[in-house]
């Protein structure tokens, strides 16, 4: 995590518990020549368009008065969508039963992606049943080897 997502996540933290709603992910990101602040959030039943703006609007004073950012950027408060990453324990532990896609730093099983049903989570390890042709296969990955994780949206 960089500094400055660190020092966001300390100054979104407080605006999200008096709103109760929960931090997802901060990103700070160049695209092209612009530099963009990402904070994702959400609740239980997913957060609306006003909530966004009450957050952006709130951690937007908090960053005129101390910002760690010296360079131009756009600010984005926004839910994390239907492809949802997958960052803390509790994360993992609500994605069981969902699809998921993983990827880890090193090889397990000669490959570095997986895309299926995540079974289980116990904080050192997830179980995710992938698909091969007709077959179904449990790949059991370890915590420290996620590099990457999210929801994944199925086509049927």
């Amino acid at each position: 995590m960089s500094k400055v997502t660190e020092l966001v996540e300390e100054m979104v933290t407080p605006i999200l518990e008096e709103l109760h709603l929960e931090l997802v992910d901060v990103e700070y990101v160049k695209e092209g020549p612009n530099w963009f602040l990402r904070v994702a959030i959400d609740k239980e039943n997913g957060v609306d368009i006003d909530e966004c703006a009450a957050v952006s609007e709130k951690l937007s004073e908090k960053l005129d008065e101390v910002d760690p950012i010296t360079e131009n950027y756009f600010l984005e408060v926004s839910s994390p969508g239907a492809e949802r990453p997958l960052k803390k324990d509790k994360d993992f532990e609500r994605a069981i039963g969902k699809n998921v896609f993983v990827k880890t730093y090193e090889p397990i099983d000669n490959e570095k992606a997986f895309e299926g049903i995540l079974t289980s989570f116990d904080g050192t390890s997830l179980s995710v049943e992938i698909k091969i042709k007709t077959r179904k296969k449990t790949v059991v990955i370890p915590y420290e080897k996620v590099a990457k994780a999210r929801l994944a949206v199925t086509f049927s």
